[in-house]
């Protein structure tokens, strides 16, 4: 019984300290049944950026830049199930 309830009360911590962890590191968690992904978003308080993440560059066809707050640090995806296969054509 006593296991129970510590077990109830550390579950709602768990996912407080997760989402406080989160929101400091700038990072995005996606979770399905295919994959748990942590992406990295612009930093906010950027100087360069200013927390949107790049900047157009000019010239006949404009691009974005994607700024370094971000776009330097990788993507962390652990795949869980492999994705549904779908046929080219239908099996009729």
């Amino acid at each position: 019984m006593r296991a129970a309830l510590l077990l109830a009360a550390a579950v709602p911590l768990a996912a407080a300290t997760a989402a406080a962890v989160l929101k400091v590191s700038h990072l995005t968690l996606y979770i399905d049944r295919h994959r748990i992904e942590l992406a990295p978003q612009p930093r906010p308080n950027c100087p360069h950026c200013h927390g949107d993440g790049g900047w157009w560059v000019g010239g006949a066809f404009p691009e974005t830049e994607a700024c370094s707050c971000w776009s330097d640090r990788c993507l962390v995806r652990i795949r869980l199930l492999p994705p549904p296969a779908f046929p080219d054509e239908p099996p009729f």
